[in-house]
């Protein structure tokens, strides 16, 4: 870690290997750049191993942006040497295989910090680095299957409900991994060792469950879908449908502001009921419904956002980055299409847009002559294909 200016991004100094991976640890490595650590990404020849890619410009990969990529044939034993020399000169580093895999290749954390005492070494997996299922394989919803949240979710008369993978592999995975390894690197300023972070994503998404255990030990939640408040089963806390097929959101919780929204719809707190009464639940439900759709999501705009009514429209993916208040406080990148712009921000310390992800191998060449490689080892090692390079566009030439 290095000094550096009080406007320079949090991170900046700061030097991450990311062996390439899926889903939560891009997430944690992007989380990471965003906030102006050097990352250099460890992809396989080829790259390619990215399902939100497939196909497509790796380029578009918002989860591997602010990259340098190296690309390594890690089966080989001078690619170890080669990782393990760049570990030397590390601050920290983060996988995402299975349990045992980074042993075998040679680089596990004993391995790893035998080389560098300060590296702070981020395990990201889903069950854990250990338990009874930890070798087992698993995605997002099995992950969050056993912590409660995910039967916990959705309508009472379907199947509990998942919000696609942002809850485990994201919020409770990746998220987690990026918080561990900042605790990590303070601890290794303060202390000059190293750490190994088990981020686990059941782990994760038990810690963001705290808030409903502790209301289930108070006996103010109840062991039931849509039956709590902030679950779908008060009526002023949910997703109403409009004339028009879209929607709106209310989340009048607070008393003042549930009243607000019965001044602002022109409806009678006398008339609609006590909502201290469960028994008329449905009847104020009954009673919304029927009134947002009786116009389309416009008109609902027009009257509750921006009041104390605790309001939003329900915006799709494709109508978020054109919305107001995103626009107002620059949610998406400039130019960038539906790119989010790096959080949270800071008063004093920049946060910008970090280059384009790269293509797998692009920057190998440079990344080892950094790394103090002399020209003709690298060459060697490229001619030799334990290092491959490729062009940042497929026009280029690799060599």
């Amino acid at each position: 870690m290095t000094q550096t200016p009080t406007a320079a991004p949090p991170l900046e100094g700061l030097r991450i290997l990311e062996f390439a991976g899926l889903g939560p640890g891009p997430f944690a490595g992007m989380m990471l750049a965003d906030m102006g650590a050097e990352v250099i990404r460890i992809d396989r020849p080829g790259g390619g191993i990215s399902p939100t890619v497939g196909a497509a410009d790796p380029t578009l990969d918002y989860l591997a942006r602010g990259r340098r990529s190296l690309a390594l044939n890690l089966k080989s034993p001078e690619a170890k040497e080669i990782a393990l020399r760049l570990i030397e000169g590390a601050d920290g580093l983060i996988e995402g295989y299975r349990p045992g895999v980074m042993e075998r290749l040679g680089l596990g954390p004993e391995v790893a910090l035998a080389r560098n005492p300060r590296l702070v070494y981020g395990r990201m997996t889903g069950w854990g680095q250990a338990g009874p299922v930890s070798h087992s394989a698993g995605h997002d919803l099995n992950y969050i299957a056993i912590t409660g949240a995910l039967w916990a979710s959705g309508p009472a008369d379907r199947a509990p409900a998942f919000p696609m993978n942002l809850l485990g592999d994201f919020g409770g995975g990746g998220m987690f991994l990026a918080y561990g390894m900042v605790a990590g690197f303070l601890k290794a300023a303060r202390t000059g060792q190293g750490d190994v972070i088990d981020a686990a994503i059941c782990d994760g998404t038990h810690a963001l469950m705290a808030m409903i255990h502790s209301m289930r030990a108070m006996g103010k939640w109840q062991d039931a879908r849509q039956a709590n408040a902030l679950d779908g089963g008060v009526p002023w806390y949910g997703v109403y449908e409009c004339s028009d097929g879209r929607w709106i959101s209310i989340g009048a919780l607070e008393p003042q502001f549930w009243a607000k929204l019965l001044e602002l719809l022109n409806l009678d707190p006398a008339t609609i009921g006590d909502r201290a009464d469960r028994s008329t639940w449905p009847a104020i439900r009954a009673t919304l419904t029927e009134v947002f759709l009786s116009a389309d999501r416009d008109h609902w705009c027009a009257l509750l956002e921006g009041t104390d009514a605790c309001f939003a429209p329900v915006l799709s993916p494709a109508e978020a980055a054109d919305y107001p208040h995103n626009i107002a406080r620059g949610a998406f990148a400039p130019g960038g299409g539906d790119q989010p712009m790096p959080a949270p921000r800071f008063a004093h310390a920049a946060t910008p847009l970090p280059g384009r992800p790269p293509r797998a191998g692009q920057d190998s060449r440079a990344v080892l002559e950094d790394a103090g490689f002399a020209t003709e080892e690298v060459a060697e090692l490229i001619r030799s294909g334990v290092v491959a390079c490729a062009p940042a566009h497929p026009e280029e030439d690799p060599t």
